[in-house]
Order: C-alpha cells, then structure tokens, then sequence
C-alpha cells in the first residue's frame, strides 16, 4: 500500500519569491532534496548533480521545465523557505499516513545537530525536537527549540501538531512537566514520564513509597528482564503501584495520574557480581502492568538507537556543516523524510546507506521508496 502523496503536501509549502522571477517551481526543488537524501546526496553540489543524473525520473513527478536548479539556487531556497510551513507539511504528511494503535508508544526526544553551529556569524547548533513511533520506526513530527529555550518550550509545541489519540507518550525528565501532562491527557493519549530531581517533590515521595528493604521482598506487580551484551550483564527489576499515600497530594497536581512505577537495574560485567543499583523513576496516567511499564520504558530508548543512531551514522548529519538561514532545519526534516521511507520499505534487505546507494543507481528501486507505506 503506497503513502498519501507526499508532493501534495509539498505543493502547498507557500513560495516566498516574486513569481515573476521564479524559474524552478518551489515544490519541483524540494522534491529533487528529498530525492537526492534518499539517494545519499549530503550538499547542494552533490544535490545538483544527483539531479542532473535523474532529470528524466524526476520530470516523472514534477514539471522541472527548467531543468535542474543550480547549488546556488538550492542553498539560497532551501535557506529561505518556511520552516515553520514545512514543520507543518510534514506533520500533516505523516498524520495522514500513520494511523496509531491503542496503547502504542511515541517517543519524544531531542537532538541538536552540531553542523549547524558557525562561530563566525554567532550562530549556536539548532536542537530539534522529534516525536517517534516506536513500533513503525518512523518520525511523526519535530520541532525546533527557541533561541534560549529548551525542550520544556518545545514539546508543547510539537505535541499540538500530532494526532496522538490513544497512544503512549514516553519523554524523560527534561519534559517531566506538569503543563505537558495535563497536554497528553487532553489529546486523548497517556503518559509516561521519567521523574529527576527537577520534580524533586515527586522524588521525595519515590525515595518514601519505595525504600529499597520495600523493593527486595515486593509484594506488588513486578517484572524482571535480563540483557547480554558485549561482555555486560543488565538486569532489571521492574516495580509498578497505583499511587500509594506518599502520592497523594500530588496526584492532583498531575494530570489523571494512575501509576507509578520504579526500575532497579543493576550492570556489571558478565562473571561479576553487581554491586549498587542505578534507581529511575516514572509516572503515568496508564493503568499500566509491571510488564507494560518495562515494555514502554525500554522502547523509549528506540528514538536513540534507531532515530539518532541513523540520523549520525547512515545520513551523517553532524558532518553536515550547512547553516545558512532556515537551511539546517529545513534539511533536518527533509532527512526525517528519507528515514521514513527507508526504514519502511521491506523490498530491499539491507542497511541504510545501503538502501540509498542503490536509490541512486536505480530508478526502479527509487520510485519503490517513494510509493513506500510510511505507515
């Protein structure tokens, strides 16, 4: 099943020029960037040229009357078009492409891309804000944090954009604020927010509900995993409880909230024996199992090692050393594009930067990504 279009969603970005002087049409360039990512282009020239390869597949899409737009072209639309217009397509993209499922878990969470920094014009690296679908693997949305702000600002934002009914909202303690709470409950979603000392009332109330001689002979719903990996041994022990006394007061002050939860988890190298636990607690307006709680918390940790980890490695996106304008963002998004098609298509089994070499030599094996379900 092929995705709503995405050039109809593009098509309505509002130009900026004056049209008298428009020679490539503004939908036409954003769609050979988003091409060209997909086929690993990383910079205007290499975009340029990618363009020039494909102009025959390209016009199958587009008008491209023109031809193809140079790199001084690219970099000064790219750096120029609407962030915030865009921000909006491709949330209105994946809103109608993704359909979410009871109980489903989205991940938000924040990266700054560090290319986008330029001491000599005063320009500090952009921090983007994503929501991701743990069981597709695709992004949702994203938004940029404010100059001097942080994701506390930012979340607000980008949850307005996204249709999160039903879901499960993961977000550490950075977003563990009761306005954003009291904005996941009102969309008709839940929540599941890691607790720091930022709450440190709700801490405190942790540390007395859940002393560790409670943790060792728990009585309550729990639930045990145990991980292997690379010489180390993580075993973690989940513990969940509707809001006991402790809890009290503040569950007022926290929008619906019904469970809390707590996981000890101790790490060690394999043949050693574990000496001190790391504590992290949690709360969420989910009546939620010991077995659902771990489920949720470790797929949180997807937007890290299936988001980011991409984003760096395969799409090497801190290398990219663009930050003129509205540029960094804009090609932030179009990245976010690529993944979700790449991550989706099931046709080719290979890794990324596989996947987009093989975009760039065939146009079969393109124009498949493209009617790719991002779904």
């Amino acid at each position: 099943m092929s995705s709503p279009s995405l050039l109809d969603y593009l098509s309505i970005i509002p130009d900026f020029r004056q049209p008298w002087k428009v020679q490539h049409q503004l939908s036409d360039i954003l769609f050979l960037v988003v091409c060209a990512v997909l086929g690993g282009s990383e910079g205007w020239e290499e975009i340029e040229d990618f363009g020039y390869a494909k102009l025959d597949f390209l016009r199958q899409y587009g008008n491209f009357e023109s031809g193809v737009p140079s790199q001084d072209t690219l970099a000064r639309v790219m750096a120029l078009i609407n962030a915030k217009k865009l921000q909006t397509a491709f949330a209105d993209w994946m809103k109608a492409c993704h359909d979410a499922t009871q109980g489903a878990v989205v991940a938000i969470d924040g990266k700054t891309l560090k290319g986008s920094f330029c001491r000599s014009k005063g320009k500090g690296a952009i921090h983007m804000v994503s929501a991701f679908s743990a069981a597709n693997g695709v992004v949702l949305g994203q938004v940029k944090t404010a100059e001097k702000s942080n994701e506390i600002t930012a979340i607000p934002e980008l949850l307005k954009l996204l249709n999160l009914e039903g879901c499960l909202v993961t977000i550490d303690a950075m977003g563990c604020q009761k306005k954003i709470a009291a904005e996941v409950t009102r969309q008709g979603a839940d929540y599941l927010l890691a607790v720091k000392d930022n709450q440190p009332k709700l801490v405190e109330a942790f540390e007395q509900a859940f002393p560790m001689s409670q943790l060792v002979n728990f009585e309550g719903d729990a639930y045990v995993t145990d991980e292997k990996s690379r010489g180390r041994q993580e075993t973690r022990y989940h513990f969940v409880s509707e809001f006991t006394e402790a809890f009290q007061e503040l569950s007022y002050e926290w929008s619906e909230l019904k469970t809390v939860g707590v996981v000890m988890s101790f790490r060690h190298d394999v043949n050693e024996i574990a000496q001190t636990p790391t504590m992290r607690y949690y709360i969420s307006s989910a009546p939620l199992s010991a077995q659902k709680f771990a489920e949720a918390a470790r797929q949180h940790w997807f937007i890290e090692n299936k988001l980011h980890w991409s984003l760096d490695v395969a799409l090497r996106e801190d290398a990219c050393g663009i930050h003129r304008g509205y540029a960094a963002e804009n090609l932030a998004r179009v990245r976010h594009i690529a993944l979700n098609y790449l991550k989706r298509d099931t046709t080719f089994k290979a890794g990324i930067r596989r996947k987009q070499k093989r975009a760039a030599m065939d146009n079969t094996y393109l124009a498949t990504l493209l009617a790719t379900s991002v779904s």
